[in-house]
């Protein structure tokens, strides 16, 4: 009787197991397609916003008088805190990434480290003061010190009735000059969404 027990178990167990593997289908889809699944921020708005707000960025007049003052030097870039204050958990870091590569594949500005980072690498320079060769060690105070610092915010607005919702994504990006503490551009991108 126990071993026939034993057995109906164990095969109703192996016929769940089955059943839940087989319905799962994984398609491969190229990182630029749009997908919108549920109408919340993806990896599409994060980096197009990225892209057309770098790109608004370097044609507002600050770029182009920071060049003719700077006699052609490009412009020193640190991204510093991008908070998101929507209603939605946002990868802020992930946004920040894409604004970062934006800008060093544009080729008009130089990005410099920020953060933890930063300090990795300054805690690998100073151990290098100790173990590496005298003719290979990186020395300090040889930085790249940024002229400016981009910060910003993401904000949301939710409205809905019923089963339609509407939500609005307002991405705002602030450029400052860290000499004067002057801002020298404001952006913004806003993003709405119709979910039924």
């Amino acid at each position: 009787m126990r071993t026939s027990t034993y057995k109906f178990i164990l095969a109703a167990a192996l016929g769940l197991t089955l059943a839940n593997c087989g319905g799962t289908k994984v398609t491969r889809v190229s990182e630029t397609s749009v997908t919108d699944l549920s109408g919340r921020w993806n990896e599409t708005d994060s980096r197009l916003t990225a892209e057309e707000i770098t790109a608004e960025l370097m044609d507002h007049s600050w770029y182009s008088t920071y060049a003719s003052e700077h006699t052609g030097k490009k412009p020193v870039i640190i991204v510093g805190m991008i908070t998101n204050k929507s209603h939605e958990h946002i990868a802020a870091e992930t946004f920040s990434k894409d604004i970062e590569k934006a800008i060093i594949n544009s080729g008009r500005m130089k990005l410099v480290q920020a953060g933890n980072m930063r300090e990795e690498i300054r805690g690998e320079r100073a151990d290098q003061q100790n173990n590496a060769s005298q003719s290979t060690m990186k020395k300090f105070g040889l930085e790249n010190g940024a002229d400016f610092m981009l910060q910003g915010t993401i904000n949301s607005i939710v409205d809905s009735n019923k089963k339609e919702k509407t939500v609005y994504y307002q991405i705002d990006l602030e450029l400052t000059n860290i000499q004067t503490n002057d801002k020298v551009w404001i952006g913004d991108k806003k993003i709405k969404k119709n979910i039924k």
